[in-house]
């Protein structure tokens, strides 16, 4: 089973973090992967990675609208970075890009 793991962040830290995050877990969802999403909003961070969510990842994914918290933990994966609206609006066709490119490196 595919494992994504992903942070989403926005400069506000409001609602479009926790809608990345949503669109994202669900995207993942219906190609029966395993998600799961961290957010880095004005409240803080929650629903931490850990290590061993990192670990056993196999693509890490980034919004970049602003700097993630802690990024070096993904060193050595494979890492996607998209906006905010992208993941909010495009989150199917980012997991579809995801999957192929998994489909190349597995041949």
């Amino acid at each position: 089973m595919t494992r994504i793991v992903a942070v989403t962040a926005c400069p506000s830290g409001v609602a479009h973090t926790y809608m990345a995050a949503e669109a994202l877990a669900a995207a993942a969802k219906a190609k029966g992967w395993d998600a799961k999403v961290e957010t880095q909003g004005s409240i803080g961070i929650e629903n931490e990675l850990t290590a061993a969510d990192v670990a056993a990842a196999d693509v890490v994914i980034l919004t970049n609208d602003i700097g993630i918290k802690f990024e070096d933990r993904f060193k050595g994966k494979p890492v996607v970075k998209i906006g905010v609206s992208d993941a909010v609006r495009r989150a199917a066709v980012v997991m579809d890009k995801i999957a192929a490119h998994l489909a190349k490196t597995a041949a």
